[in-house]
């Protein structure tokens, strides 16, 4: 039986076509249904978070963003311990794709990306970010001030300000002192509001449209 880690293998197998798949980031037991980007920049995208819509509610607790939640076919986010395992396994990089309510698309582009790639217990650890090489797309880089940060959640303050980022900023996140990419806060329609959907470098504090955060594997010469 075929079981593709990500949406890579699944591509390298003649499925070429953008859609909901099976993956299977840990053996045979672990089956979890992903978004596979089969056409963006050459495509093999596997999507780990997407909001376009404000259908889905991202305020929620440490469990639900270790484990997923949403659907892989609209808004949702894949989790934290899946999204950790398919980085032990290979090496990925990360592209952000971002929509305003205008129809401007741009992106950020990261050519390292992990969740605790060293650690012995990634929970433990706070599935803290590694992330490095940024290429712009117009968007500007509003993730490298993330890098080395623990994730938070309104239930679980792992962030370095003396606060709690997750709850002042109604999302969950890898915040440091707080943010300057904030894309699991309130949907807010376009709206200006610093708890809203925001990449500071290229909207400030205007909230997008459509956000999606998305892995493929990257081979080392």
């Amino acid at each position: 039986m075929f079981q593709p880690l990500d949406c890579a293998d699944i591509y390298n197998d003649s499925s070429w076509t953008s859609g909901v798949y099976l993956i299977y980031p840990a053996g045979p037991n672990s089956a979890r249904y992903v978004y596979c980007d089969m056409q963006t920049d050459g495509g093999k995208w596997t999507v780990f978070q997407r909001r376009m819509d404000g259908s889905v509610n991202f305020y929620r607790g440490w469990e639900e963003y270790k484990n997923g939640f949403g659907h892989a076919a609209g808004e949702h986010w894949l989790g934290l311990e899946t999204i950790h395992l398919l980085t032990l396994k290979k090496n990925y990089e990360l592209r952000v794709d971002m929509e305003d309510f205008d129809g401007k698309k741009v992106y950020a582009k990261y050519t390292s990306f992990g969740i605790s790639p060293m650690a012995v217990n990634a929970e433990l650890d706070g599935y803290r970010l590694h992330v490095d090489g940024f290429e712009n797309g117009e968007a500007g880089d509003s993730l490298s001030y993330h890098n080395g940060s623990k994730f938070s959640t309104f239930d679980k303050d792992q962030d370095s300000f003396e606060g709690n980022c997750a709850v002042s900023y109604v999302g969950a996140y890898w915040y440091n002192s707080c943010y300057w990419s904030n894309p699991n806060g309130l949907y807010t329609w376009g709206a200006e509001f610093q708890f809203g959907l925001n990449w500071r470098s290229w909207k400030s504090f205007v909230s997008v449209k459509s956000f999606t955060m998305m892995i493929r594997p990257v081979h080392l010469t």
